[in-house]
């Protein structure tokens, strides 16, 4: 129990701490207050916002806290008042042992200034321990034959307080044998011995009783006592004398149990079993866990648990050898231990930021922490580092704490966040290392513009677009993030030709996509590209925008067919004429067909073709150049007048073409012409008027036996209607009557179908033309209809009303009798070879020349009288046959002639029945006649 006096002592103590905790240097960063320990918990120690010049709303609102660098936490801060109290009852003895002076190191850190203090307690001892002795008693056994003088030495009592509180003396209850002596030792510990004074009778006094009482200095002073049995004992003079009288041993610390540190040896000059030494170590007062055991026989020192020099940087032991009759000796053992890095250093994250802008200056705190190794030396020291290629340095700041800091400007767009290791390395042979890491995370700032991948674009669509197409998508890429890096696009200007319509009417953007749209059709011939202005803006605070050109190319597509230039039809109603001189080389000149395209590209690239001529091989046209040339020269059977058509036909897909006709005359000059045209109609002028002549005369006769089998028809039904009358005016039933009836021209009964070659002939005051109209592939087989239509003299439908009349009109099977014999088929020459069906020769040319040959007589025949430019007409070959008409590919000028001018229409019905030939359109007369012309 402390009496009051204690406590008297220990307020003035706390004032004279206070006071010179005031006078401390503030500019220091460091406060040191000393009190003494076993205060009570929450007295006061010092008024730390004062001493530090803080205010205390700085403290309160600042987040101000104690770092305590150990694991216990021994005083605690009032915010309020600004002082710092004990968390607990301070025992000096529990923390600093026997230590001189004992101080508690803490920080104080500011969280909002990012401040830190260093405060130092200095924990002053009180005498609060009274001195104790190992043991109660103590026996000592001396024999009766010890001289005076001799010293025995005894148990030493031991003081937990320091200083003027520890022990200072000893004093021997009085007794006649023995007196006290205090010897102080090297290490300033005060061991007491005992001195016999005088011998010792066993027989007189066998055993005696002292009391040794050690005090200490303290105020009031505090004593411990022991009891002393001396036991008298006969004849055994010679303790046990150790070879060194401190022994000393170097360990380091991660040695392994059991291992022997050294060996002690003590010998005695005595015989028998009085030399026999048995060794013990001297167990100290505290001790719980025995660390090091003592062999005691041999002597050997082994430890028992695992050293550590964190705990304790040296053990003093003492060791007794004792002999068989109670003589003993002492020495002692001083065992360093060695430190050892098997401590990795400790890095405590006292403050942190997890989030900083980008656009913070160089210098911004991002975190404070304090490293701490419990080695020593150099396995003590610790170098904190950071991975050099990130833009942040480390700062040493007071004790051991560090904080880390920006060391240049920061760019999310390169590094969104940062994942920071810090490394604490300490300095031992063997390098133990501990890393912390903190995360980072670089706010965005909208210091970034949308960017194009390309400073100018360049898109192409097609001509004739629909309305409402994507055309083209634009997208601008912003680096930042969330709302900085919303784009909306917008067009700003557009470049166009004059006299187009207005922007709001061509194209249009969407402000979230990008994708720009087509408000109209675009032609290339209105305009083939025009340039616009797009801009992209961020949803930043303030928003940047970039701008980016857009060139839009219209696609030409084959939507204009070529125009003729050259020739221009007159627009009086004549003709225009070409004149080539029969006596023109073969490559001549003769004209030149002149087109162009409104289209571009391969789109206009022209090609010229001949689609029809007069004379086949006469001529041919440039394939690029559009140039009418000869392709041989001029013959008398040639006629004069030669009608080309020739295509013009561009390279689009599909391809687009228009033909021209072009007129070529075959004279050296206009009176010529006119002249050779004028004697066409004399046979004996040319040669091929005979043809004309065989032909005209083939048409009449044609045309005549067409008439004949028609008044022969109508005669027939106007018979068999006079019949039906007649038989029904009497009421007899005609029963015998075939179903269907067939009649042909020679009274057998035939097929009704009819094959007719129509064949018009046109005259006028100026010229007379041949037609042969264009093919009609409609059936030609005449039905009732037709009957009734175009057949005035039949009875009407009222005449045929009868049980007969579906079967009059019903067909009957074709015969196969009217086709054309071997000597009939048409061709080059009359010797062909082919089967009975009468196939068209394959050969093309000889088609072309039997289709030429009979287009020049006809033209021959019909512009014997005409003139040049005279008539608006021309005349042409084309010809009808219908489906019905079985002859193979039988070309088409064959099988109808129509002769302008008359209604004649000549079949050959008959003709073919019997085998024979039509009497102009037999194909083998045409060859002879073209011979006898040869």
């Amino acid at each position: 129990m402390i009496p009051g006096q204690k406590h008297r002592d220990g307020r003035n103590r706390i004032l004279l701490c206070s006071l010179l905790g005031l006078l401390w240097d503030t500019m220091a960063a460091q406060i040191r207050y000393s009190i003494p320990e076993e205060m009570e918990k929450g007295s006061f120690v010092g008024n730390i916002a004062k001493d530090l010049g803080l205010e205390l709303r700085e403290l309160s609102e600042g987040g101000a806290r104690i770092v305590s660098r150990g694991k216990k936490q021994h005083f605690s801060l009032s915010v309020r008042s600004g002082s710092l109290v004990t968390a607990e009852r301070i025992d000096r003895e529990e923390l600093c042992v026997q230590s001189a002076q004992c101080r508690l190191n803490f920080n104080l850190l500011v969280e909002d200034k990012m401040k830190i203090y260093s405060v130092e307690v200095e924990v002053t001892d009180i005498n609060d321990n009274a001195p104790r002795f190992r043991e109660e008693e103590l026996e000592l056994k001396i024999s009766e034959t010890t001289t005076p003088g001799t010293k025995f030495i005894l148990e030493r009592a031991y003081d937990l307080d320091v200083g003027v509180n520890s022990l200072q003396d000893y004093k021997l209850s009085p007794n006649d044998y023995f007196s006290l002596l205090v010897q102080s030792g090297a290490d300033r510990i005060k061991h007491p011995e005992l001195v016999l004074e005088r011998a010792l009778d066993r027989e007189e006094e066998p055993t005696l009783h002292i009391v040794l009482s050690a005090r200490d200095g303290g105020d009031p002073v505090l004593s411990g006592t022991v009891r002393i049995r001396v036991t008298v004992l006969d004849v055994n003079d010679n303790a046990p004398v150790f070879t060194q009288a401190m022994y000393t041993v170097n360990v380091p610390e991660n040695v392994s149990q059991g291992t022997t540190l050294l060996t002690v040896n003590a010998t005695d000059a005595d015989e028998g079993s009085n030399s026999h030494v048995r060794y013990f170590l001297v167990k100290i007062p505290g001790e719980t866990i025995p660390i090091f055991r003592l062999n005691s026989v041999t002597g050997e020192l082994s430890t028992l648990q695992n050293l550590d020099y964190e705990d304790a940087e040296f053990h003093e032991l003492e060791v007794e050898a004792q002999d068989g009759l109670g003589f003993w000796g002492r020495a002692k053992i001083h065992v360093t231990v060695l430190d050892v890095n098997d401590n990795v250093p400790e890095v405590t994250l006292t403050s942190v930021t997890n989030s900083i802008p980008e656009n913070t200056p160089p210098g911004a705190v991002i975190a404070l922490f304090y490293v701490h190794d419990r080695d020593s030396g150099d396995n003590g020291r610790v170098l904190c580092s950071i991975p050099g290629d990130l833009p942040f340095k480390l700062e040493k700041k007071v004790d051991n704490y560090h904080s880390l800091v920006t060391d240049r400007a920061l760019d999310r767009e390169q590094v969104s966040e940062y994942n920071i290791t810090v490394r604490a390395e300490d300095f031992g042979s063997l390098v133990l290392s501990t890393d912390i890491h903190i995360l980072l995370h670089v706010a965005d700032v909208n210091d970034n513009p949308p960017i194009f991948s390309q400073t100018a674009y360049s898109a192409y669509i097609w001509e004739n677009n629909p309305k409402g197409a994507s055309i083209f998508s634009l997208t601008a890429h912003d680096p930042d993030s969330e709302q900085n890096a919303l784009v909306t696009y917008s067009i700003l200007d557009i470049t166009l030709p004059l006299e187009t319509p207005p922007l709001s009417s061509i194209v249009s953007i969407n402000s979230e996509t990008g994708v720009l749209y087509a408000l109209c059709s675009f032609d290339f011939e209105q305009f083939w590209e025009f340039q616009l202005r797009v801009s992209a803006r961020d949803s930043g605070d303030p928003s940047l925008s970039t701008n980016v050109s857009l060139t839009l190319f219209i696609l030409d597509q084959n939507d204009n067919a070529p125009k003729i230039l050259y020739p221009v039809f007159p627009t009086d109603g004549s003709s225009g004429v070409e004149l080539a001189p029969r006596s023109a080389e073969p490559g001549y000149l003769v004209t030149k067909v002149v087109a162009v395209d409104a289209d571009s590209g391969q789109n206009a690239w022209l090609s010229y073709h001949l689609l029809k001529v007069t004379e086949p091989g006469l001529f041919s046209v440039g394939l690029h150049s559009g140039e009418i040339r000869t392709v041989r020269t001029f013959q008398d059977k040639d006629t004069l007048k030669q009608n080309l058509i020739v295509a013009v036909t561009d390279n689009g897909e599909p391809p687009l073409s228009t033909t021209v006709s072009v007129t070529v005359a075959l004279a050296d000059s206009i009176p010529e012409i006119l002249s050779d045209l004028s004697s066409q109609s004399s046979p004996d002028t040319q040669d091929d008027s005979l043809l004309t002549f065989y032909l005209v005369i083939a048409v009449a006769v044609v045309s005549c036996l067409f008439f004949a089998f028609i008044v022969l028809l109508l005669a027939f039904r106007l018979r068999r209607w006079w019949m039906m009358q007649v038989v029904q005016s009497s009421g007899d039933h005609v029963g015998g009557i075939p179903s269907s009836q067939f009649l042909g021209i020679d009274g057998v009964r035939a097929f009704l179908q009819t094959y007719s070659h129509e064949v018009s002939l046109t005259t006028d005051s100026r010229k007379s033309q041949l037609i042969f109209p264009q093919p009609n592939y409609a059936d030609t087989l005449i039905s009732q209809q037709s009957c009734e239509q175009k057949e005035s003299p039949l009875p009407t439908q009222s005449l045929l009303q009868g049980k007969d009349e579906q079967a009059f009109f019903q067909q009957a099977p074709p015969n196969t009798d009217w086709r054309f014999s071997q000597a009939q088929r048409p061709g080059t020459s009359g010797s062909q070879n082919g089967d009975e069906g009468g196939t068209w020769p394959n050969n093309q040319f000889d088609t072309e020349m039997l289709q030429a040959m009979i287009l020049a007589s006809a033209n021959e025949a019909a512009d014997g009288s005409s003139t040049l430019g005279g008539g608006a007409g021309t005349m042409g070959l084309s010809a009808r046959y219908g489906p019905q008409f079985t002859l193979q590919h039988v070309p088409d000028y064959r099988q109808n002639v129509y002769i302008p001018g008359s209604t004649a229409t000549l079949a050959n019905a008959a003709g073919k029945r019997d085998g024979k030939a039509p009497a102009g359109g037999n194909g083998n007369k045409k060859k002879s006649g073209k011979k006898e012309k040869k």
